[in-house]
């Protein structure tokens, strides 16, 4: 038997136009009353995501057509949120592949389809934004139909439908050259070619694959019923990780209606819903029948490949910007996010205000530091490590990466000489459109630092992206930050006149005015070694008029680092200190005496 409804996934790179399009579907549908109005990107309802232009988070919504229930998930398009796509593309049955008609498939297309091809989904084609100039969608249809042969596809999961269009603009048909006014040819690929969930019979189970929280009835497991009925107030087991059974109770049941939910007395399999009332469980738990329980298999989760020292701040500008800034706030929050961000792992230290923090790459991670940071949190981080494996043979591994750089004709030479310092081999390199199209492998030590490297010397057009592949042998190593750091010397705010002064050692982070501690980084030294400075003096003041040495200060702006930036900047010595307000660099050892003493036990 089978169900009215289909549960499909929408994948695709960042920024391919994957939220858009779920926007122009839930207004197609008509979900809204006449008198709603809602903006565009409807579910990136996250500040962040709205910032950054990036889905995060995965999120349900479903839509009605033609009598059949179409369950959308919409999934983040970058592989360091890959624990989010890997559990939520268990709730589809299909996927559909969003790719730019310009720039084709893209690494993080390819890391988010092969876990699509390898759970067996069926995949629907959109080649969108084909109104760009220089699109090439029937060159983009065939790269897709290599990547998923080379990804192992079925011959069903070959025999895709294809529909081009452009979300933007709301139409959607099955010839490039034949603009629709609507969404209609895409609805109906989805009922014709996605299978319908499947109604499995006998005793209830439901793996719990996401989790929501509300202020009234507390944590919220959302999943899809596998097998037979859940029923309202009905006992049944909760299966742990460990093999433990747990006896809960269904208080309510719900599932997702346009973009709400709504409260029903059961749900049968093959449908997505939320129960609330159950307690203690965790993401990859299987609620099933209360006399014989069965367990369904867990969800594997690929590997976090870097971690971070997360502890609390004690700079000299300690908790005065922020709320939370004890140890107990600090552990709380973070072994909090490991509930639900599958991919996060934190372990704590000999040291109780110390905890080591491992995810997927360096967006994951400023991800989680961001968000605490705007909930109140003042932390501070060391510098990202790879994580080192030992192969069969006692061998040390690195985690390697594809990197993917679309770069102008005249920088691809900088590129790859800055790419080649760092360990990484030119796989392929060809033309597309007006850029030059180049691919590498590099160790993932290599692309912490890189991104700043490559847009100074592009001039900022570089697009970069990469995803990971493989643990590899040690490459050795990779040269790092080669400037040393402008070190303050004292607490205080710096002047225009020492800073003007200063100038020629290098380049600052700080403006006159602005308040900075002995030990903070105030900028960067033009030659290797650290150097302390001292901004705060002001000049020798006389009655005195000097005729013509009194020219005005002109100084350089200082540098803005975004977080992602401070965080491979810093050196090993070095904390970035993040507070709800501010991003500081500071050394771990704030005393100048204290650090030549240091420097002097290592060597």
């Amino acid at each position: 038997m089978a169900n009215n409804i289909r549960n499909i996934a929408i994948i695709a790179h960042v920024d391919h136009g994957k939220t858009t399009l779920v926007d122009k579907i839930i207004h197609a549908s008509k979900i809204f009353d006449a008198h709603q109005h809602f903006d565009d990107l409807i579910l990136d309802d996250n500040p962040l995501e709205r910032e950054r232009g990036i889905t995060i988070v995965s999120k349900n919504v479903s839509v009605r057509y033609n009598g059949t229930k179409i369950n959308i998930i919409d999934t983040p398009g970058h592989a360091d949120f890959g624990g989010e796509v890997e559990r939520v593309l268990k709730l589809a049955d299909g996927v559909l592949l969003l790719v730019d008609a310009f720039e084709g498939a893209m690494p993080q297309t390819r890391f988010v389809l092969g876990k699509a091809i390898a759970l067996g989904l069926k995949p629907i084609v959109v080649v969108n934004k084909v109104d760009k100039e220089n699109c090439r969608p029937d060159e983009v249809h065939e790269q897709v139909f290599d990547l998923m042969f080379n990804l192992g596809a079925s011959e069903d999961q070959l025999d895709f439908v294809t529909l081009y269009g452009s979300s933007k603009q709301g139409w959607m048909s099955t010839d490039w050259k034949v603009k629709t006014d609507n969404l209609i040819p895409l609805l109906d690929a989805v009922i014709s070619s996605i299978p319908p969930a499947p109604t499995l019979e006998g005793t209830p189970q439901m793996q719990i694959t996401s989790l929501d929280y509300s202020s009234f009835v507390g944590r919220i497991a959302i999943g899809r019923v596998h097998r037979g009925t859940l029923k309202e107030g009905s006992n049944m087991s909760l299966m742990k990780a460990d093999g433990s059974i747990k006896k809960v109770k269904i208080r309510e049941l719900h599932v997702f209606e346009g973009l709400g939910r709504v409260k029903v007395a059961e749900v049968s399999s093959g449908e997505i819903c939320a129960v609330s009332g159950i307690e203690g469980f965790d993401i990859g738990d299987t609620l099933a029948d209360n006399d014989n329980p069965e367990q369904l298999e867990r969800i594997s989760i690929d590997e976090p490949t870097m971690n971070m020292l997360f502890t609390i701040n004690n700079s000299p500008f300690f908790g005065k910007e922020g709320k939370f800034v004890t140890s107990r706030h600090l552990r709380d929050r973070l072994f909090k996010e490991t509930e639900k961000n599958l991919a996060l792992r934190v372990e704590a230290t000999d040291k109780e205000d110390t905890f080591l923090v491992f995810g997927r790459g360096i967006l994951h991670l400023s991800v989680l530091i961001e968000t605490m940071r705007r909930e109140g949190y003042e932390l501070q981080v060391g510098q990202p490590q790879v994580l080192f494996k030992e192969d069969d043979n006692g061998k040390r591994t690195e985690p390697i990466e594809l990197l993917v750089v679309d770069v102008p004709e005249e920088s691809a030479g900088k590129v790859i000489e800055l790419v080649s310092m760092r360990k990484g081999e030119m796989t392929i390199m060809e033309p597309k459109g007006d850029l030059q199209h180049l691919e590498f492998t590099i160790p993932s030590r290599g692309l912490i630092g890189l991104r700043n490297n490559v847009l100074t010397a592009t001039g900022g057009e570089a697009i970069m992206n990469h995803r990971f592949v493989d643990y590899e042998e040690h490459k050795g190593p990779i040269p790092g930050r080669i400037a040393g750091s402008l070190i303050s010397l004292e607490t205080g705010a710096g002047t225009a006149y020492t800073i003007d002064k200063l100038q020629d050692r290098g380049s600052f982070f700080v403006d006159p005015g602005e308040e900075v501690y002995g030990g903070q980084v105030i900028g960067e030294h033009t030659r290797p070694n650290d150097l302390t400075v001292n901004i705060q003096k002001g000049k020798k003041l006389t009655n005195m008029r000097a005729s013509g040495t009194d020219d005005n200060a002109k100084i350089t702006p200082k540098r803005q680092f975004s977080l992602e930036e401070a965080m491979e900047y810093i050196q090993k010595d070095e904390y970035l200190e993040v507070t709800p307000k501010s991003i500081r660099m500071r050394k771990i050892l704030l005393d100048e005496n204290e650090r030549l003493r240091y420097a002097k036990q290592a060597d």
